[in-house]
């Protein structure tokens, strides 16, 4: 049974129900709005402009429209790739020609941006119900573009973020660069400020330590167990060549606990 776009917009948490599909067309100015058109170098930030101003003919645009819009753009004359998802909040001005619209990006189907195709099956509609668009069907899901790393004195991540980047292809380089290090890192409770420091040495590399974190959330650390790990953000504090002696990393990893008094005021024990 081939793919089609309801289950993925159902497994992002979106109830086709309650969500419209848009596709957007490059073309010099918007048919019959006096709109600045989209072009093939169009900023994210003007398909998202072009996005919140509709037509104030209900006929063109929904009068009450859904509170999420999947956003597509036209690919080729029978396909849309998809942009983005946004939350409509409610109408805010409406001159009878234009009406503008309170809306925020989300998080919803955000790994499949610019991935995701789907084919389009009525060419001239470029809106629709998501619970029509539900029967279209997937052409194909591509391979996320690399994220490139950003170096080891900027590394800075979310629990989620860590997931990712121990899970994710397009974070391929990422587990290599931590592959490749010792170190001492720090784990900071943002709910409180609390702060862990930590170690990877001997014959666990920084990767390896936090792919442990990744899958359980506290590392085995008794201190860290029972406490939420959504609010967890993980950074480095000092990397070491993997010849470095265990010695001189235990040495690093005290100083920094001394350094952030981690044991009187934070979650170290020891």
């Amino acid at each position: 049974m081939a793919l089609t776009l309801g289950p993925l917009l159902i497994d992002a948490g979106i109830d086709p129900a309650q969500a419209l599909v848009i596709r957007h067309a490059f073309a010099q100015e918007a048919e019959e709005t006096g709109l600045t058109g989209l072009h093939a170098n169009s900023t994210h930030a003007e398909i998202f402009e072009y996005t919140r101003r509709q037509s104030a003919d209900t006929r063109r645009f929904p009068a009450t429209p859904a509170r999420f819009w999947v956003v597509f753009i036209k690919e080729g004359g029978d396909q849309a790739r998809l942009w983005s998802v946004v939350e409509n909040r409610g109408e805010i001005t409406n001159d009878r020609i234009i009406r503008t619209f309170d809306t925020i990006e989300t998080d919803h189907m955000a790994d499949l941006r610019n991935r995701l195709v789907v084919g389009w099956r009525s060419p001239r509609t470029w809106r629709m119900n998501a619970t029509t668009a539900a029967s279209y069907p997937v052409m194909g899901i591509a391979d996320a573009e690399p994220v490139p790393f950003p170096g080891f004195d900027r590394l800075v991540l979310s629990y989620v973020q860590l997931q990712a980047v121990m899970r994710e292809h397009r974070y391929a380089s990422w587990r290599t660069a931590l592959s490749s290090v010792f170190g001492v890192y720090l784990i900071t409770d943002t709910r409180d400020g609390k702060q862990y420091v930590g170690k990877a040495d001997g014959e666990e590399s920084i990767r390896q330590r936090w792919s442990i974190y990744a899958t359980n959330g506290h590392g085995g650390n008794v201190e860290l167990k029972g406490l939420d790990p959504l609010s967890f953000r993980y950074s480095l504090l000092r990397v070491f060549d993997p010849a470095t002696p265990t010695r001189d990393i235990n040495i690093a990893e005290s100083h920094f606990k001394d350094a952030l008094d981690t044991r009187r005021h934070g979650l170290n024990r020891n």
